[in-house]
């Protein structure tokens, strides 16, 4: 029994450092580094109490990034554009071997980003612009 649950806290201690590393690396890369850094405080604070006081601080500073990333019309067009140059430069890095660090590695890597950067804006926008009910 002791060594299930030192088990399941070495996984989850494991789950929650790879989500904060790269959401931590996200942060100065595209992509939505400040909603993996909250993931990783979600899942640490599972098993470990102490964590648990940064995620309110985490939460409401993601939660406030991913209103102004759709409040204004040239911010989400933007956004879709470089989502747009995320997936392009994916799929330039995977066919052209000449590139630096050339391969699909790379690029799947650029393309799953721009994908998940579509998905967070309109998961954004449908949150913060509910619906209008006639």
């Amino acid at each position: 029994m002791a060594v299930t649950r030192s088990v399941k806290r070495l996984l989850v201690l494991t789950a929650g450092v790879v989500l904060l590393a790269i959401g931590a690396a996200l942060l100065v890369l595209p992509g939505p580094g400040l909603l993996l850094v909250l993931a990783g405080l979600v899942v640490l604070a599972r098993e470990f109490p102490a964590v648990e006081r940064y995620v309110g601080p985490v939460r409401a500073r993601a939660m406030r990034a991913a209103e102004e990333s759709v409040s204004l019309r040239w911010r989400l067009v933007g956004s879709a554009c470089v989502a747009a140059a995320l997936v392009a430069a994916g799929v330039v890095w995977g066919l052209v071997p000449e590139l630096p660090l050339a391969g699909w590695s790379t690029g799947s890597g650029l393309i799953l980003s721009g994908f998940l950067l579509v998905a967070l804006l309109v998961w954004s926008y449908r949150h913060h612009h509910p619906r209008r009910v006639p």
